[in-house]
């Protein structure tokens, strides 16, 4: 309970106590009843009044408090709305005392910040100006008499300091312009035209002045001339490419060349001048020498025609190339048609390049799979054994890869090319299952011609009695566990010597058969059913050599172009 509410408490005793007394003094004296009413009702009038008195004077305390958070609440918030705050927001919870005062200083702390910031607006203002006037550039978009955010204040202060950098760093740019617009009049042999090009190129650097309008026109300029440059260049980069072509077809000896290596590099008119005479030099020298050139663009188009997998049909098409009349029509024809061949490749460059490497990888697996059938690669080889192995098992991994990919790039070369991708006259992924196919014929042909030759040597062990050769089995590094062998009863070669008796012969039949592995004995029927066996393995081994096969070698076509 507060303090407040003890006294309250303690008054209204009080005043009970008072009233207690006067009635029994009334009581005392015998005052009536009448009398006692008016006395009472004269306690609480005086009483009355006194605490009116006092709420009168606290309620107009009151209204003052109000009238001056009111006031101070209009003017915090038109500083709030001039200063671009957010609204003051005030604290729950407190007494019209502490809320005034809080108030009433926030309003003179928001104050003293507008005087701030005019102040700081005034003196950026200047500053801006004195830029402004520099550089012909326009003043800063603030109102000088409206009181600015902080916002505002921090981009002025940018702005002011990255316009005081200006001037330093535009009077670099243009010394830096200046030297590359002289460069490129020199290259081009061209003087200062222009009033603005002397100003540029002949006055001083100091008297030309860094507007943003002169600083465009110097760029411009500057464009225009490197354009002017480019084209040059371009010019030049053509006649080189074809001055190149023709000394290789022509065979112009290097020294020659290296004489004109000068204007190989340099782009200037000179370089320009004499790159022309050249190509006309090198054209009528190529006149006269027609028959050596067209040979050698013949060589480069049976190159891209390889490259291209041309077929022979398509090859026989161009009618100009086995023609003998070298003349200057011919070598047009010829000259278009290699154009058109290197344009062809360098737009399909991606999928023939896939089709080499596929080709490239088939090559190099059929060759590991042929050094893995040779007896010798056992012998210490410096450990290519294991690379090989090892390069095999990841190219058996690459090509179905490989080949999937290509299947993506050439569906979507036959979409848009509307014809069918042909390798070897026929579809390019048929080609490749083709090829993994006789590759597993050639596999098993091979193991049945082992089957065949040890079946061959199994016959001729029973019929003439020589030793069962039994392949032995390779132990792994590191295993210790003994052989065992089992004993197998020799067996005479027959001859001239006696035959052995018929109950050593019955009691060996068994083992016998066990030698020759059939497991029957060494009699007519036993060799009957083996010389089937021998039978049925040679019909197997004789169809699967007469498949129809095709060469692995990838000398294969696309479509007619």
């Amino acid at each position: 309970m507060r303090k407040s509410e003890v006294l309250a408490a303690e008054s209204v005793a009080c005043l009970n106590k008072a009233l207690c007394h006067l009635k029994d003094i009334w009581e005392e004296i015998g005052i009536p009843e009448d009398q006692r009413l008016q006395r009472t009702n004269v306690v609480k009038n005086h009483i009355k009044g006194l605490l009116d008195m006092m709420i009168t004077e606290e309620e107009s305390l009151r209204t003052r408090l109000l009238s001056s958070i009111k006031s101070c609440r209009k003017q915090l918030d038109t500083l709030c709305l001039e200063l671009q705050l957010p609204p003051f927001e005030e604290e729950r919870g407190v007494t019209m005392l502490q809320q005034e005062k809080e108030i009433r200083t926030q309003v003179e702390v928001l104050v003293k910040e507008r005087t701030q910031r005019m102040q700081q607006l005034k003196a950026l203002t200047e500053r801006d100006q004195d830029l402004c006037d520099t550089l012909c550039s326009d003043p800063y978009a603030l109102d000088p008499n409206a009181v600015p955010s902080l916002e505002q204040l921090d981009g002025f202060r940018q702005h002011i300091a990255s316009q005081t950098t200006e001037k330093e760093r535009r009077h670099a740019e243009f010394v830096g312009i200046k030297r590359q617009i002289i460069l490129c009049m020199d290259d081009l042999d061209q003087l200062p035209e222009t009033s603005f090009e002397k100003d540029i190129v002949c006055e001083d650097q100091e008297a030309f002045c860094l507007s943003k309008d002169n600083i465009a026109s110097l760029k411009l300029l500057l464009g225009e001339l490197e354009e002017r440059k480019a084209e040059n260049q371009a010019v030049c980069e053509a006649h080189r490419e074809k001055i190149q072509e023709l000394w290789d077809r022509l065979q112009v000896p290097q020294e020659e060349r290296e004489l004109f290596s000068e204007h190989m590099v340099a782009s200037k008119k000179k370089n320009l001048d004499a790159l022309e005479a050249e190509g006309r030099r090198l054209m009528e020298l190529k006149r006269l020498s027609m028959r050596n050139v067209t040979e050698a663009i013949r060589s480069e188009i049976a190159v891209l025609w390889e490259k291209c997998f041309f077929s022979s049909d398509q090859q026989q098409a161009f009618v100009p190339y086995f023609s003998n009349d070298f003349t200057e029509e011919l070598l047009g024809l010829h000259e278009a048609e290699i154009l058109r061949l290197k344009q062809h490749y360098e737009e399909h460059k991606e999928l023939f390049e896939g089709v080499h490497r596929w080709e490239e990888s088939w090559r190099l697996f059929l060759e590991l799979e042929e050094k893995a059938t040779d007896p010798s690669r056992f012998t210490n080889r410096g450990g290519n054994l294991l690379k090989e192995e090892k390069q095999k098992a990841e190219l058996h991994k690459s090509l179905p890869k490989l080949e999937k990919k290509l299947k993506a790039q050439i569906d979507v070369w036959e979409q848009g090319q509307a014809r069918e991708f042909l390798v070897n006259g026929q579809k390019f992924l048929q080609f490749v299952e083709e090829q993994w196919e006789l590759h597993r014929i050639k596999k098993e042909n091979e193991k049945l011609e082992r089957q065949l030759k040890k079946s061959k040597q199994i016959e001729v062990d029973m019929l003439y009695g020589t030793a069962v050769r039994t392949p032995t089995k390779r132990r792994f590094l590191g295993t210790t566990t003994p052989s065992k062998t089992r004993k197998v009863p020799s067996v005479r070669t027959p001859g001239r010597s006696k035959p052995p008796l018929a109950g050593l012969q019955e009691r060996n039949k068994e083992n016998m058969g066990l030698v020759t592995g059939l497991g029957v004995p060494l009699q007519s029927d036993g060799l009957n059913q083996h010389s089937n066996r021998i039978g049925s393995i040679k019909r197997d081994l004789s169809q699967a050599t007469n498949t129809k096969s095709k060469p692995d070698i990838l000398n294969s076509t696309i479509a007619h172009l």
